[in-house]
C-alpha cells in the first residue's frame, strides 16, 4: 500500500478592522489560539492616535511572537492585496448600515471575504449574574443608567462590579487588565479624557470599574470581587459577556435610528428590556414613534420609559452671560448629536449667547470640525492625547465667552486650566413609568438570589 504525503493546508489570512476595542476582543476569543488562522494586521478607525502600534506578543499568544501590526484603516485595500488576505473581520460599532456595506464592497473588490462575528461566537460567561446595558446609538444614556442600577443594587446589599467596554488607547501591554477604585488609579494609568468620562462618574458613585484588553481575565477578576456584574457598554456594541438581563436604550431625540446603525439594530433585537430614554426632553410624538419602532423590531421585550433630568451646578453664573458649551466627545462626534446636555442647560439658564467655537479652534480641534461638520455650536471634549487636550484648552481660551458650561461627565477644571470659569451640567437616569426599572430589577434579583441579601 502506497502512502500519501500529507500537505499542510495554508492558514487563513485575516485582517481585523476595529477601533481599539471589539477588534482586540474578537481576536482574543476567536483567533488567538486558532492554528488555522493567521491575523496579519488590525486596522484602526474612529479614534485618533491608535494606529502605528503593535498588539503585543504577551497578548497575541504563541502564534504571534512578534505581535501584530495595527495600521490605519486607509491602508486596508492595499493591505488586502499585498498580504493576500482571505478574510476581513469588521469589528467596530456605531456606524451606519450603509457604511458597513461600503467597507464590505472595498474588501470584496480587493479579493477577500467580509466577515461579522456575532454574540454567540464572542460572548464570555461569568461566574456571577450579569446585567448588561447597551444602546442603539452612542449617547443614549448607558452609563447614567448603569450608575443608577449600581446604586439600587448596593442599597439592596449587593457587591457590584462594573465592567466597562474597552478603551485601550495607550500602552496595550500595561492595559491588559485594569481595575479602577480611586481617581489615583486613573492618574496612574494615564487615562485619556474619553476614558475619564466613563470611569470617573462610576468612581464618584462608589463603583469599582474593570476594563482593559483581555476580557476573559477581566471578567474572572470582577466575578471574584462581586455579587453582580454590570456591563456598561460602549457605542452601540453588544456585550462581551453573556447577560442574564439585557437592557437596551433607544433615544427619542434621534427617532428612526433604532434600525439604521450597526450593530445597534442587532442589539435591539436581542434586548430583554427596552428603555426609552430622555422622555423628559423629547417630543411626545417622537417618544411614541420610537416605542412603535422598538415594538416592531422586538415584540417580546418589555418597554419602559426613563428620563434624564439635567442639573446645572450654578445657574446664576450662566444667566445673562455669553457661554461656550463643551459636550461629551463621542456622543457629539461619531454619535451624531449636534448638541447635548450642556447646550440644553445653558439655554434653560437663560444665557444671552451661545458662542460658536469653530472660528476659534486651533488646528487639531479644527480637524475635528472638518471630520464632523454637523458640529457648529458646541465644542466636543476631545482628549485622546496630551496634545489634543492642550488643543482643547487653547480653543477654550480663544473663545470670547464669559463662562464655560461643561457637560462632559468629568471634572474638566481639574484637568486643564482655562481663562474662564467652568460650570458643570450634570444628568442622571430617573424612572419615568410605573411599573419601572426598579420593578424589573427586583424580579431579576428574586430569580437569581432567592435568599435576599440584607444590608449590614
Amino acid at each position: 500500500m502506497s502512502s500519501q504525503t500529507m500537505v499542510p493546508q495554508p492558514r487563513t489570512r485575516v485582517v481585523i478592522m476595529g477601533a481599539a476595542g471589539r477588534d482586540f476582543h474578537n481576536f482574543n476569543v476567536a483567533y488567538r489560539e486558532d492554528p488555522n488562522t493567521e491575523v496579519v494586521a488590525f486596522t484602526a478607525a474612529q479614534i485618533s492616535g491608535i494606529s502605528d502600534r503593535h498588539y503585543p506578543p504577551s497578548l497575541a499568544g504563541l502564534f504571534y511572537l512578534e505581535g501584530i501590526a495595527i495600521v490605519d484603516e486607509s491602508e486596508l485595500e492595499a493591505l488586502c492585496r499585498e498580504q493576500h488576505v482571505d478574510q476581513v473581520v469588521f469589528a467596530y460599532s456605531d456606524v451606519t448600515h450603509a457604511h458597513v456595506m461600503h467597507v464590505a464592497s472595498k474588501v470584496m473588490a480587493a479579493g477577500a471575504d467580509f466577515v461579522l462575528l456575532g454574540p454567540d461566537r464572542t460572548m464570555l460567561h461569568a461566574a456571577v449574574p450579569v446585567i448588561a446595558v447597551s444602546a442603539v446609538r452612542t449617547g443614549c444614556g448607558k452609563s447614567q443608567t448603569t450608575r443608577w442600577l449600581s446604586k439600587l443594587l448596593r442599597q439592596k446589599g449587593y457587591k457590584v462590579g462594573v465592567i466597562r467596554h474597552p478603551m485601550p488607547y495607550g500602552d496595550l501591554e500595561r492595559q491588559q487588565v485594569q481595575r479602577f477604585a480611586t481617581k489615583a488609579d486613573l492618574e496612574a494609568a494615564q487615562c485619556t479624557v474619553e476614558e475619564r468620562e466613563e470611569y470617573e462618574p462610576h468612581l464618584d458613585a462608589g463603583n469599582i470599574v474593570y476594563a482593559g484588553v483581555d476580557y476573559a481575565r477581566i471578567v474572572d477578576l470582577a466575578a471574584l470581587e462581586s455579587d453582580i456584574i454590570l456591563w456598561d457598554g460602549g457605542n452601540n456594541d453588544f456585550p462581551f459577556i453573556q447577560p442574564d438581563l439585557h437592557l437596551v436604550l433607544v433615544d427619542p431625540l434621534r427617532p428612526g435610528h433604532e434600525t439604521t446603525h450597526h450593530p445597534g439594530e442587532a442589539v435591539l433585537r436581542i434586548a430583554d428590556i427596552i428603555i426609552v430614554a430622555k422622555v423628559n426632553a423629547a417630543a411626545s410624538a417622537d417618544v411614541q414613534r420610537v416605542i412603535e419602532s422598538a415594538r416592531t423590531v422586538n415584540p417580546t421585550a418589555k418597554i419602559i420609559r426613563g428620563a434624564s433630568p439635567i442639573r446645572l451646578d450654578h445657574p446664576e453664573a450662566v444667566r445673562g452671560r455669553s457661554v461656550l458649551v463643551v459636550e461629551d466627545g463621542p456622543t457629539t462626534t461619531h454619535g451624531g448629536m449636534s448638541y447635548g446636555a450642556g447646550y440644553v442647560a445653558a439655554t434653560h439658564a437663560h444665557a444671552t449667547e451661545i458662542v460658536h467655537p469653530q472660528p476659534f479652534a486651533v488646528p487639531e480641534i479644527a480637524a475635528v470640525y472638518e471630520q464632523y461638520p454637523h458640529l457648529r455650536s458646541i465644542l466636543p471634549a476631545m482628549g485622546y492625547s496630551p496634545a489634543q487636550l492642550e488643543a482643547l484648552r487653547q480653543t477654550i481660551n480663544n473663545c470670547p465667552a464669559d463662562v464655560v458650561v461643561s457637560a462632559t461627565p468629568i471634572d474638566l477644571a481639574a484637568l486643564i486650566q482655562v481663562n474662564k470659569p467652568i460650570v458643570r451640567a450634570r444628568y442622571e437616569f430617573a424612572e419615568a413609568s410605573e411599573p419601572g426599572l426598579t420593578t424589573e430589577i427586583e424580579k431579576f434579583l428574586s430569580q437569581h438570589f432567592p435568599i435576599r441579601i440584607e444590608v449590614g
